[in-house]
């Protein structure tokens, strides 16, 4: 019953590390750059959320829906505003942007709203799953949920749509995709907006998940997407998605046992010196 409720825990936890380094894994498959400020992008969504549930409505998926609008138009922002000027350039210039505009908006955060933790009023009323062998909370019963929805929107999108086809064409040769025609500009900006939009539904979830939202939330998360992005391998989403499962699995029973002295978040670290060292294009990437 403890391996099975703790398969549960690792589930939970892997899929939000998926939602999130999706976004990362399409900015890269097109433009080829790292795109760190996209932690930030979660941070607000849980800001935005909770802006709703305080002020507005407790209503969980009024404050869902606005965290990621605003977060999709944030993405959009950032990429029209700074990166659509800087991408012919080395890739070194826009990853040290991103860094800026990552901490840009963490201290913006901190400055907004303190920097202490906020808890997450919202309400939702949703089944809870109990059986013998493990229990499933209303809360994680949703994130398992939602972020399943959103997967199979994805691969609906991305192989139903001209948009999904746009963004293959992309990923293989943007200026050949612009030469025979593909709007590119349009490509990448709605590539962000989805990306972005996906980012702060993870922030919001995990917000009500924990019921915490503070300035930094978006710290861990951005080198533990960075590592799912890696051991996945770079612009596979479909590897982002079996490595944010197989670094939650990793984590939580390592961290389970006793005699296992390294701190939790450590673990993500050696899991990405071991996959540099023995496969450096990741499970399903291509360098």
């Amino acid at each position: 019953m403890e391996f099975l409720q703790q398969l549960v825990f690792a589930l939970v936890l892997g899929l939000s590390y998926a939602l999130i380094a999706i976004g990362l894994t399409m900015v890269y498959g097109i433009l080829k750059i790292l795109h760190v400020a996209h932690a930030g992008i979660y941070t607000l969504g849980a800001y935005v959320g909770l802006l709703v549930v305080t002020h507005l409505t407790h209503n969980f998926w009024v404050a869902l829906i606005a965290g990621m609008v605003a977060s999709g138009l944030a993405g959009v922002l950032i990429y029209r505003g700074v990166y659509y000027y800087i991408l012919r350039r080395s890739r070194i210039v826009p990853l040290i942007v991103s860094i800026g505009i990552f901490a840009a908006m963490n201290e913006f955060y901190r400055l907004v709203f303190g920097p202490y933790q906020h808890a997450f009023p919202a309400k939702l009323a949703f089944p809870m799953v109990i059986t013998p062998y493990f229990v499933i909370t209303p809360k994680q019963l949703l994130i398992i949920a939602l972020t399943a929805v959103f997967l199979l929107a994805l691969y609906f999108v991305f192989n139903r749509t001209k948009v999904g086809l746009a963004w293959q064409a992309c990923s293989q040769d943007l200026a050949m995709a612009g030469a025979v025609g593909v709007p590119v500009d349009r490509a990448v900006a709605l590539n962000f907006l989805l990306g972005s939009a996906l980012a702060g539904a993870a922030g919001i979830l995990m917000a009500f998940y924990r019921n915490e939202v503070y300035p930094t939330m978006g710290n861990v998360v951005a080198y533990k997407a960075f590592v799912v992005v890696v051991l996945g391998g770079f612009g596979s989403i479909r590897g982002s998605v079996i490595a944010g499962l197989l670094l939650a699995l990793v984590e939580t029973f390592l961290g389970s046992l006793e005699w296992f002295e390294f701190p939790r978040d450590a673990i993500a670290f050696l899991l990405l010196i071991f996959v540099l060292m023995f496969r450096p294009k990741g499970l399903f990437g291509r360098l």
